[in-house]
């Protein structure tokens, strides 16, 4: 579904230097110390910067070079970057015309965004008439009322309360399953990795050291770097 494949990208003299491959309708978590490459790679994947060398593919389509918009992802942020002057109902229907030119049919598709994450009833609101629980389920609306099969989300609920954020993590997990998506979510949440995801890329030393199953996310995995990770997260 999405393979990166002897992707090197420089930052200040520093080598980042990534291998990943992710199957698809997989949610991975992407975990890692601070500073060692997680964002990196994301950023790469959604051509917020490109490689010095290598290839990103989507289904076999080498995607380096695209601007971010003509990617095929979906992608949802700590900062939710909702539009403050827009209603609710137009911050989703963002997701689906850059105009806000909509259809009846994506007029239809909106409201049912919203019905789907909780916001229904706010459909007519400004943002900050919302909680920030309710702004991440509007932004959450926004990413997935696109057309889009793959997502990324860069720590987007790491602001919010542990149950909250639980809440969040479930919500997320279904749409993906009940609409076939695939998720590459970063994360510095050992327990949000082992609730939602079924795998996980352990970056660490700006390069991949472990892609495996989430069941073999543990303190006593052969990689010491990821043993000391999964210590310290516990």
């Amino acid at each position: 579904m999405l393979t990166l494949s002897n992707v090197d990208y420089y930052y200040h003299n520093e080598l980042f230097h990534f291998d990943a491959e992710i199957s698809q309708q997989s949610i991975v978590a992407l975990m890692g110390p601070s500073g060692a490459g997680k964002s990196t790679l994301l950023a790469l994947v959604a051509g917020f910067i490109e490689p010095s060398k290598g290839q990103i593919e989507v289904e076999g389509i080498n995607i380096v070079g695209k601007e971010p918009h003509q990617r095929p992802f979906a992608m949802l942020f700590q900062e939710h970057n909702l539009f403050a002057h827009l209603t609710v109902r137009q911050n989703i229907g963002l997701g689906l015309h850059p105009g806000l030119k909509l259809t009846s049919e994506q007029q239809a598709l909106v409201e049912q965004a919203a019905q789907q994450v909780g916001v229904e009833a706010y459909l007519d609101r400004l943002p900050e008439q919302l909680s920030g629980g309710q702004r991440q389920r509007v932004a959450l609306a926004r990413c997935f009322v696109q057309p889009h099969k793959i997502w990324l989300l860069d720590e987007p609920f790491s602001a919010l309360d542990p149950i909250l954020r639980e809440e969040m993590l479930t919500l997320v997990k279904k749409l993906a399953t009940d609409r076939k998506i695939t998720v590459v979510m970063v994360t510095h949440h050992i327990s949000d990795a082992k609730a939602i995801a079924s795998d996980f890329i352990f970056v660490a030393n700006g390069r991949v050291e472990v892609a495996d199953t989430i069941e073999q996310l543990s303190s006593s995995h052969a990689n010491q770097a990821l043993r000391e990770f999964v210590r310290a997260g516990e």
